[in-house]
């Protein structure tokens, strides 16, 4: 046997087998870009419930520096002397201002788009230094006890490290945004145990759809965080609840009841904290002086009252567990208000979902309690109350019930608070909307939708979307120079242009199936001896849905755009037309909720 020793020829060979099985692959698996959409979005979800691990470490050892303690907030503070129960939430605030002052002169003039407007208004792009001064302005206020929760800038860092993946990858600008979305989910998910609440959180609230074209992928990046967080974490639901059972659809009335009055206190929560950032803003204080001064007024409520320090998370705990007396949670309830609108008003970062959580089960607990005192056969645990109130409160506060009832449900897994959870969800959803039209998320977005520019979703043309510098061969390409072509570039497609980028055809993967196995005849073709002429192409000036019945007519991912002239602009890719045309059906309703 003769061995074949010029390195050429075993070059030639080798890329053979590989475009075999790259072949094989293509015809038998047929993978499509919406799977590598799912594997990008699972990848988002991992380095999501990594960043919030992450940002969880360094906010507790803040709190230990700061405290000289490992227990939690709220016991952390009982054990100091009122003093230092003032000092340190204010100490907390000057160093979070410090940090942004110290941080908005090294990033002047960039952006300050967080991850609702890089999804929402914005092209996915997540500027890295302005975030990461807000994450560690963050860190210091929950270190130090702030009424804030960790889920704002956790979030903002999963869907940071998202952006700077498709940015790597060179995603357009409708995959970068989608990318980025579910890196937000994947941080909702991480920080309450919820994939699918995360998944809905960003669908309903932020993307105002839950189709499939971006449900799926943000299923994909939660499910990935909560396996992560699960095997690196806490796998356990956050909050342990006791079983419910309904003794009679009369016990629905009260339920009824509580929905109408988180409704109606929703919209006032919302607006007082609207009121004490304007307060605030009015002292014309530096930033550093307004985030000392929050941080003083938490520190002096806790001297009394250490409960308001922290989430609201471990008095959640103890609402659920029926060991606060109703008494003793008026007066958290009220301070606990007071110190969320002083640290929030403050203009410290951090997000506002768990201290929404507990006004729910506060104000939940409190009006079972009296149902119980009425009506004992109603009310037999309280608890349950606080449980539905939670729903409510959300739905009201944020302007997504589904997304409110998935939520509770999975972070109790109580099955049997279903019934009164999403009628109080919903009933409390209308109430605060004919109120108010604001919501928890809403003001974020407002104050730049003024400013949005045009977008793809406007014109929906072909132009909008064009993606530029697709893999081309000129016509007298060898068939070497297009195997590798296709080794290197995942397309299905490589384009053929003249010298001057005129656009004479496209070689398919399969076209050049039956020189796979002849390599002394695939020497002397050419990519103008296999192209095919009457591949299917857009102009600019067409509109979406005329790319879209090409798409169907024609089974391809990417279509050609060429100009009048005949010279190729770029491609078009399936996966960003279907998430344009997706975004366009959007009600204007449902953007304006956002």
């Amino acid at each position: 046997m003769k061995v074949v020793t010029d390195p050429a020829k075993l070059l030639l060979d080798r890329m053979m087998r590989l475009l075999r099985w790259r072949v094989w692959i293509a015809e038998k698996l047929q993978p499509t870009e919406w799977q590598l959409t799912l594997a990008w979005a699972s990848l988002a979800g991992f380095m999501g419930a990594l960043a919030c691990l992450f940002f969880a470490a360094c906010a507790e050892g803040i709190h230990q520096v700061m405290t000289n303690s490992s227990a939690g907030v709220i016991e952390s503070m009982r054990l100091l002397p009122w003093w230092a129960r003032v000092l340190i939430p204010a100490t907390g605030g000057l160093l979070a201002g410090s940090v942004l002052l110290m941080g908005n002169r090294l990033i002047k003039g960039q952006s300050s788009t967080d991850y609702m407007e890089a999804i929402v208004i914005g092209d996915g792009h997540i500027p890295l230094r302005t975030s990461l001064v807000k994450i560690t302005s963050a860190m210091f206020t929950i270190g130090s006890g702030g009424s804030v929760g960790r889920e704002g800038p956790m979030v903002q860092l999963a869907a940071l490290l998202a952006s700077l993946l498709g940015r790597w990858r060179h995603f357009s600008r409708q995959q970068l945004r989608l990318l980025v979305a579910c890196g937000a989910a994947a941080g909702i998910a991480s920080a309450y145990h919820a994939p699918i609440g995360g998944s809905f959180f960003v669908a309903e609230i932020i993307l105002g759809t839950i189709a499939m074209e971006s449900l799926g992928a943000l299923v994909a990046a939660s499910v990935t965080a909560a396996l992560t967080m699960q095997v690196l974490g806490n796998a356990d639901r956050l909050y342990d609840v006791a079983s419910f059972e309904m003794g009679s659809p009369l016990e629905m009335g009260p339920y009824l009841i509580l929905g109408l009055l988180a409704g109606v206190t929703a919209p006032f929560f919302l607006r007082s904290l609207r009121r004490a950032e304007s307060l605030f803003m009015e002292t014309n204080l530096p930033l550093i002086a307004r985030l000392t001064l929050g941080g003083l007024f938490v520190g002096v409520i806790a001297i009394n009252v250490p409960e308001v320090c922290g989430n609201g998370y471990a008095v959640i705990v103890d609402i659920l567990n029926g060991q606060i007396a109703w008494m003793m949670l008026i007066g958290i309830l009220c301070c606990k208000w007071l110190a969320t609108a002083s640290s929030v008003g403050s203009g410290a970062q951090g997000g506002v979902f768990t201290p929404t959580l507990f006004m729910g089960a506060a104000g939940g607990y409190l009006f079972g309690t009296g149902v119980h005192a009425i009506w004992p056969a109603a009310a037999l645990h309280p608890q349950t109350f606080a449980l539905v109130g939670m729903g409510a409160f959300l739905s009201a506060s944020s302007r997504a019930p589904l997304m409110a009832v998935i939520m509770v449900f999975e972070m109790t897994l109580s099955y049997h608070i279903i019934l009164p959870l999403m009628l109080c969800s919903v009933l409390a959803y209308f109430t605060a909307r004919g109120i108010d039209s604001h919501s928890l998320y809403g003001d974020t977005l407002e104050k730049k939708q003024a400013e949005e520019k045009e977008t793809v979703l406007n014109t929906g043309k072909v132009q909008d979307l064009v993606k530029t510098n697709p893999p081309l061969v000129p016509p007298t390409a060898r068939f070497e120079e297009i195997a590798r072509l296709f080794l290197s570039v995942r397309v299905n497609n490589v384009y053929v242009t003249t010298s001057e980028g005129r656009f004479l055809g496209a070689v398919s993967l399969h076209d050049i199936k039956p020189y796979l196995g002849e390599p002394g005849v695939a020497e002397l073709v050419l990519a103008g001896d296999i192209l095919r002429e009457d591949f299917p192409r857009v102009k600019p000036e067409q509109a979406l849905n005329e790319a879209l019945a090409l798409f169907l007519e024609h089974d391809v991912q990417r279509l050609p755009v060429v100009d009048d002239a005949g010279i190729l602009l770029g491609s078009l890719s399936k996966n960003d037309l279907m998430l344009a045309i997706v975004e366009r059906g959007k009600r204007p309703s449902q953007a304006a909720a956002v």
